[in-house]
């Protein structure tokens, strides 16, 4: 776990999990999800596009040591071989998001149009993950999480998820994780580092995701 999160973070996760306190629980990472399920011009699928909102005190931790021409702001430039970091250390874990669509696990592509951006002191990864090849939806569900649960995302409160030029007749719902604070505070790090992979404590904080078209 912790070689895949400090490549995923950029070697930057480490200082979080480990400094003073940061151990004692899970998660150590907040995100906060908005997610556009996109359509062509036929009305299939062709993929999800992801703006992932980190905590400010990562967002703290990830931009130390960067250089930039102002202090305290990054351009998308400037923050580009961060977000390459950040997309392909996932690739080995689903980008953290796992589907079916009409039955079948999504496959999905490469990331494409992956970028940074800075504001209000919090880092925003946006990122597309396209489908192998578009598909008509009659049954769509997607879940976001992290399994472990080192990262806790959960669905903005204001539109986090939109079908984009989907067809007449596809009806969206989706819902948050319920809040298991109380039964995780007390759990360290040797119990997620032991967990059992077929079984993974995250999957009960999954966001899920809903689309089923007539």
């Amino acid at each position: 776990m912790t070689r895949f999160f400090q490549a995923f973070f950029a070697a930057t996760l480490a200082a979080l999990a480990f400094g003073p306190g940061g151990a004692e629980a899970h998660p150590h990472v907040f995100v906060v999800v908005k997610s556009e399920i996109v359509h062509d011009a036929d009305g299939k699928v062709t993929g999800i596009r992801h703006a992932w909102t980190f905590d400010d005190m990562f967002s703290t931790y990830a931009t130390q040591g960067l250089e930039s021409k102002q202090k305290g702001v990054f351009t998308r430039e400037e923050l580009a071989p961060l977000a390459e970091v950040n997309v392909t250390s996932m690739k080995e874990f689903d980008f953290f998001t796992q589907g079916k669509l009409n039955g079948q696990k999504i496959e999905f592509g490469d990331p494409k149009d992956y970028w940074l951006d800075y504001t209000n002191q919090e880092l925003t990864l946006h990122f597309t993950l396209p489908l192998k090849a578009p598909v008509t939806v009659k049954d769509l569900n997607l879940d976001i999480y992290d399994p472990v649960y080192f990262v806790s995302f959960e669905l903005a409160d204001k539109e986090p998820v939109k079908l984009v030029a989907a067809p007449a007749g596809c009806n969206l719902t989706f819902a948050k994780p319920n809040d298991k604070s109380a039964q995780t505070k007390n759990l360290g790090e040797s119990f997620f580092n032991n967990m059992d992979p077929k079984n993974p404590f995250g999957t009960q904080f999954a966001n899920k995701i809903s689309v089923k078209c007539q």
